[in-house]
């Protein structure tokens, strides 16, 4: 069952960010996984504004994204965006019915 990252940042050091932004998406590929969204613009329809950067990830599985997570390339990456950003990191597993989903949940 596919998953999915949502990663919202707020950017203090843009420079030593792109060092970060350099690295992940060869570590992504190497994990199963592809970009939704990198960065573009987000609209916000309801609720405060959103001013992050926002990123979508999807992978085949969770288990992709936690392998990923601890990969040592990606972990040596995870250095430059720790000291550029502040971070939030959430996972979501899809759900193989989209046409009817259940109305309860």
């Amino acid at each position: 069952m596919p998953a999915y990252v949502v990663a919202t940042m707020a950017i203090h050091d843009p420079a030593t960010y792109r060092e970060y932004t350099a690295r992940t998406p060869a570590t992504v590929k190497r994990y199963g996984g592809r970009f939704l969204t990198r960065g573009q613009d987000v609209q916000t329809l309801e609720g405060a504004t959103f001013t992050e950067r926002m990123v979508l990830l999807e992978f085949p599985s969770r288990q992709h994204i936690l392998d990923w997570m601890k990969a040592p390339e990606y972990v040596e990456a995870c250095k430059f965006r720790h000291a550029a950003a502040t971070c939030r990191i959430i996972i979501q597993e899809g759900d193989a019915n989209t046409e009817n989903p259940d109305p309860r949940v």
